[in-house]
């Protein structure tokens, strides 16, 4: 016999079907994906509403000031809960619709879908190197040798950052230098995650496309998926809407709401492959269901299947790494976002600012979890704890897998 779904978790999670927010701010009742009961989708209600108080004691313990969580499974939503406020100086409460600067999730909602579309349609090669798209990325030995499959594993020997806010006073003046820096490895030795790779990786994008990075997401991903709240800078009018960042006292020297927090995106204009993505709940719960469902969301085929599957299994490149094409997959032992529990077929990613996404296929199951805990500053690092003990509440929570 299924189980009753207390109330206070009913709740929760229809909080979004009609007047969307608890702030107040409508959402649409498309927006995200159907909901269904928790029981009917395998879940334990008591168990996935443990996960939200659990959440509830992180926020006031001052681990971030705000979070919204969503899980789901086979294309259906089993919770979605919105806990805490916007910031230290806004007490108004988060809701399903709030976005977040989803940060380095930029890397793989925004960019790896790109390469994904991009290798689909035979425009991109991923053992071509990649100055066969990106001329200008020359400079110092080996840099020839630089493949794309290397630039999406973080294999391909570039530094993890540069100081591009503080070096650099253009767009194309940061993509220079970008492009010129010189390996600090073999390209396919060693792994060191690097914005550089996302930023070069872009620049194939616009070049294979002919459109900019953003008009080419919005057009192909977002807008044919039907992710309305994802985007690029963000306009004034949804500033209310957004969870603040930090105030940044090395480049812009204000609060950041509203505008990327990662200052290497920032010099680019807010637009870039590594960061600047903002995003709610809503949109990657149906992003998220539909790379769990080959690529396929409704009548949409956006990417195929074959390719989903080839994008979110590890590479071993170099041995050992635990990086997929874009995504990352759990750590064999010791610490991973992912928790100790999920499947080895499960593949996500993290975001600085708080973010982190986790998809199971073996339990076609998806774990959204976006939080601003750089607010007001990145001393906290409980987010680190949290991702993984959200991820493996959740997987207890899911007591009928066959369902």
């Amino acid at each position: 016999m299924r189980q009753r779904v207390p109330l206070t978790l009913v709740a929760l999670i229809t909080a979004c079907s009609s007047t969307g927010t608890r702030e107040g701010t409508p959402v649409p009742a498309s927006a995200g994906i159907p909901r269904a009961a928790p029981s009917s989708l395998g879940f334990d209600s008591t168990r996935l509403a443990d996960v939200v108080a659990y959440l509830r004691a992180e926020v006031d313990s001052g681990a971030f000031p705000g979070a919204v969580l969503a899980v789901g499974r086979h294309g259906r939503l089993a919770l979605l809960a919105p806990v805490g406020h916007y910031g230290v100086d806004d007490p108004r409460p988060v809701g399903a619709g709030t976005l977040y600067d989803i940060a380095s999730l930029t890397k793989v909602v925004g960019l790896t879908t790109a390469c994904m579309l991009l290798v689909d349609s035979g425009q991109l090669a991923l053992d071509a190197p990649i100055d066969r798209y990106v001329p200008a990325f020359a400079g110092g030995a080996m840099k020839d040798r630089v493949t794309v499959r290397q630039l999406l594993t973080h294999s391909a020997g570039l530094v993890a950052d540069l100081p591009l806010y503080d070096s650099t006073s253009t767009r194309a003046a940061a993509l220079a230098a970008v492009d010129t820096t010189t390996l600090v490895a073999p390209p396919g030795t060693s792994y060191r995650y690097s914005d550089l790779s996302a930023i070069v990786l872009m620049q194939a994008v616009e070049r294979v496309t002919g459109e900019p990075f953003d008009r080419f997401l919005a057009e192909r991903v977002f807008g044919p998926l039907g992710m309305p709240a994802t985007r690029f800078l963000p306009p004034a009018a949804s500033r209310e809407r957004i969870a603040p960042t930090e105030h940044d006292t090395v480049f812009r020297h204000r609060w950041l709401r509203g505008e990327v927090h990662d200052e290497s995106a920032a010099r680019l204009g807010g637009v870039s492959g590594n960061a600047g993505l903002f995003s709610n709940a809503l949109d990657l719960s149906r992003f998220a269901a539909m790379l769990l469902n080959g690529g396929a969301w409704d009548t949409l085929q956006l990417i195929r299947a074959e390719t989903v599957a080839a994008f979110t299994t590890r590479q071993n490149l170099p041995a050992g790494s635990t990086r997929a094409l874009g995504w990352d997959t759990p750590a064999d032992s010791g610490y991973s976002s992912a928790g100790a529990k999920l499947s080895r077929r499960s593949f996500g990613h993290t975001g600085f600012t708080g973010t982190s996404m986790w998809m199971d296929p073996d339990r076609d199951l998806f774990i959204v979890l976006l939080t601003n805990r750089v607010h007001p500053t990145r001393a906290s690092t409980a987010i680190l704890r949290v991702r993984a003990h959200v991820a493996d509440l959740v997987a207890d929570a899911l007591t009928h897998p066959e369902l």
